[in-house]
């Protein structure tokens, strides 16, 4: 853009005044967090580590905004560098429990199940009315083959909230796993009543729960 030279002196007041008030709206790390969390519902990540980003330059011990970044990087499939933030994130606030459980999510998906347990664990112990952490303990433990500790799990996170329907569907693989057939079907259709929509995986489930039970429908 050319820049325009006439009538510049009479501004120059102007313009002083307006970079002192530059200074007194400089945006804060919580206004760059709250704009990061924004991005990330909308689905826009690449923004959101951005914001995060920002937030932490201003203020690097805000955890949160490592946390929250952590999940950034975990949506765009960077699982290292997820687990990177929550590791920074957890030795800020070591109470912070959604940076445990967030951590054990991206363990769990590079196939650390030793370490997804004892994340999900430490959530527990310091949130022990977290539902989803112990229904995805027992994720981790059913993927073992260690059935009664999923079942355990599963039934601690529909104790905690009862119309938590995938926890239901996760304890029905589990005693279909256990030949617990009758039980398996009275779960699969409580999460289908909690509203529980059935993917391709859970259709062929089903089919292999209706041969054992020898049902037709």
């Amino acid at each position: 853009m050319r820049h325009r030279s006439s009538k510049i002196l009479m501004f120059i007041s102007i313009g002083i005044l307006f970079l002192g008030i530059s200074f007194v709206y400089a945006e804060t790390a919580e206004e760059y967090y709250n704009r990061g969390l924004a991005c990330g519902k909308q689905g826009n990540l690449t923004q959101a580590i951005s914001e995060f980003t920002k937030s932490i330059k201003m203020n690097p011990n805000l955890a949160d905004a490592y946390c929250n970044r952590g999940i950034a990087y975990y949506s765009q499939g960077n699982f290292t560098q997820a687990i990177s933030d929550y590791i920074k994130a957890i030795a800020i606030n070591p109470r912070l429990a959604d940076a445990y459980y967030n951590r054990g999510i991206a363990y769990y998906s590079q196939g650390n199940f030793t370490q997804a347990i004892s994340d999900y664990s430490k959530a527990i112990e310091i949130n022990p009315n977290d539902s989803e952490a112990y229904w995805s303990r027992g994720n981790v433990y059913s993927k073992q083959g260690n059935l009664p500790e999923a079942i355990s799990d599963y039934n601690k996170a529909i104790e905690i909230n009862p119309s938590f329907a995938i926890a239901y569907e996760g304890r029905a693989y589990s005693y279909f796993d256990k030949k617990e057939y009758e039980k398996a079907w009275n779960d699969v259709h409580k999460a289908e009543a909690l509203g529980y929509k059935a993917d391709k995986d859970d259709l062929e489930f089903l089919d292999k729960l209706k041969k054992a039970l020898g049902r037709d429908k």
